[in-house]
């Protein structure tokens, strides 16, 4: 007679919504009062870290749960951020909710066709490919300066929120530690709860499966290619919205943010934090913004130092930040048990 089954990985082991309330509310309720806790820098730096934690999610639904690696999502952030200074430049669009909207429509766009030759294959050539086509994006960005800006890039004044527009002469730190802030974070908590409903809905559960054995899915029906295309859609939108978001706070769109390397810093936030748990790369978002900043800060080699850093935290922690921590607290639990 067989023993037990045992149970799934720490990673995978699905929490009921009170758990999670346990952790998310207090969480919540720090980001809240953030702003009148800190200073301006701390809370701008904060925002910084959950404009990024939306494009990590949204590179994680394909790396962490759909098992596709892709070095090409510096591609659909910049749609996301250009899509807004078009906006303004051509347009004279003022408002932050059309540019959500347009953000969403420009990186579908892209998403779609890029996503129509890339789910064709995986593993490295899917990688190659993303990487290959994200850098279509940044030379046309780079070479048609006379739309784009070239290298000085296009300037986003302070948007409208909600209908209402910062006071004339008003001062923008204010605004964007207060009113952006905040526009931010319920921006980012949606963001957070429409990925949590998709990664543990059928549609999730399907993506898993494909990514742990795509030949059996395909044998218990599952759409391979279909599936792994609307997950693709889904990464490359949530990855334009957090574009759009970051516009206002940087203030200047550039072709740099298109460049290759801007998409392995979002890999190395997801495998920092841990890509095998939903919050994992939110956590690793905001440290290695952190991380980035303190290095910039600190040294004029700061590649090196924060090269170093990363290498030795990955090192050090194989899982991720928050892989390592729950795998901590469970033998914790079972010390304390004995």
């Amino acid at each position: 007679m067989s023993g037990p089954s045992s149970p799934p990985p720490l990673a995978f082991q699905r929490r009921s919504p009170l758990k999670v309330a346990i952790w998310a509310v207090p969480i919540a309720l720090l980001l809240i009062v953030l702003p009148w806790a800190v200073d301006p820098y701390q809370t701008i730096l904060v925002a910084y870290g959950l404009v990024m934690a939306i494009a990590v999610l949204g590179f994680n639904l394909l790396l962490g749960y759909t098992g596709l690696l892709s070095f090409g999502h510096s591609a659909y952030f910049g749609v996301g951020a250009y899509a807004v200074a078009f906006l303004v430049k051509y347009l004279h669009v003022q408002s932050m909710e059309l540019f959500l909207v347009g953000a969403v429509l420009a990186s579908a766009l892209v998403t779609v066709m890029f996503g129509y030759v890339c789910v064709r294959y995986t593993r490295i050539f899917f990688s190659i490919l993303t990487l290959a086509l994200s850098q279509v994006l940044w030379s046309l960005a780079f070479k048609f300066f006379w739309v784009t800006g070239g290298t000085d890039g296009l300037r986003v004044p302070t948007p409208t929120l909600l209908g209402v527009a910062n006071p004339e002469g008003g001062d923008k730190i204010q605004f964007l530690t207060h009113r952006y802030y905040y526009y931010v974070l319920v921006v980012f908590t949606l963001c957070v709860a429409v990925m949590w409903l998709v990664v543990h809905s059928p549609f999730g559960k399907a993506l898993q499966a494909i990514r742990d054995n795509e030949t059996r899915a395909q044998f218990v029906g599952i759409r391979i290619r279909a599936y792994r295309f609307v997950a693709f859609l889904l990464s490359g939108i949530f990855t334009g919205i957090a574009g759009a978001l970051w516009v206002p706070l940087n203030g200047l769109t550039t072709p740099e943010i298109l460049y290759w390397p801007f998409s392995g810093e979002i890999v190395f936030m997801a495998v920092l934090g841990g890509f095998r748990n939903f919050t994992g790369p939110i956590v690793g978002a905001v440290v290695f913004n952190y991380l980035k900043t303190y290095a910039v800060g600190f040294t004029v080699y700061w590649q090196a130092l924060l090269g170093t850093v990363l290498v030795v935290l990955v090192m050090v922690l194989p899982t991720g930040i928050v892989g390592t921590v729950q795998l901590l607290w469970v033998r914790a639990r079972r010390g304390a048990a004995r």
